[in-house]
């Protein structure tokens, strides 16, 4: 069995994930890395450092038989988990009254399904180490956002889980966690960005007028991850710059 911390990172290839992944490799975790594709981060180069402190793992989050072979694999490789960092997630919109059951319903299951199916398959080794669920929420959990119905709904059900999972799994010793990121610049919303008015609209919400980064994200969770805090349970942790109090 691995005597360091083993972190389990779901959509670790690329975007704030990736950014996690490195940043626990950084401070001494082994990161067991899943995504789809299993090949590691598409958006940066490891590492030597990194490289040797981490392994990759294909997962489709949306399917439980994946989930569950990947748990046990990154365990079998590693001896333990003392971290799962539920990240993988999608980002959609469109009008509400052209929104498509099918689409709502695709949204959620990656969004907000696997987040819970992805900590019950976790839960027998994170029980075994007392261990974390970090999940990526989102500040828009709380606001009312034009065309955005499904990914706020499923935003939402995400702190709703982990507060249920927080009260439920106290007593085997899982603390769990939201992290809500406000604006966050990232490739997938670089055309967003490139666009003039949506810049100026969306500078303007934040008061310090800049928008937050990946490396901020990933280092707020490997903080609460390193902390080890067992008095912080079931929160949802907001880091949107204040825009989503800024009146």
């Amino acid at each position: 069995m691995a005597t360091r911390k083993v972190a389990a990172v779901t959509g670790a290839s690329r975007g704030i994930g990736s950014c996690i992944a490195a940043e626990l490799a950084a401070r001494g975790y082994l990161v067991a890395c899943l995504s789809r594709k299993g090949i590691g981060p598409e958006d940066r180069a490891r590492s030597a450092e990194e490289a040797a402190s981490s392994a990759d793992f294909a997962c489709d989050v949306g399917d439980d038989a994946a989930l569950k072979a990947a748990f046990k694999a990154v365990h079998d490789r590693f001896g333990r988990i003392d971290l799962l960092v539920n990240n993988a997630g999608q980002h959609d919109e469109g009008k509400s009254a052209d929104y498509s059951t099918d689409a709502f319903e695709k949204l959620l299951r990656v969004n907000t399904t696997a987040v819970f199916a992805a900590s019950r398959e976790a839960y027998p080794y994170l029980a075994e180490t007392r261990g974390q669920i970090i999940n990526m929420g989102s500040y828009y959990d709380k606001l009312g956002v034009r065309f955005h119905a499904a990914y706020c709904a499923s935003k939402a059900a995400v702190a709703a889980i982990g507060r249920c999972l927080a009260v439920e799994w106290a007593k085997a010793g899982i603390r769990v966690v939201t992290v809500a990121p406000g604006f966050i610049g990232t490739d997938l919303n670089q055309t967003h960005m490139d666009n003039d008015r949506f810049r100026d609209f969306i500078t303007k919400r934040i008061p310090s007028g800049e928008i937050g980064t990946p490396e901020e994200v990933a280092k707020l969770v490997a903080g609460i991850a390193d902390e080890n805090l067992h008095f912080l349970n079931g929160e949802t942790i907001y880091l949107d710059g204040g825009q989503g109090m800024n009146h």
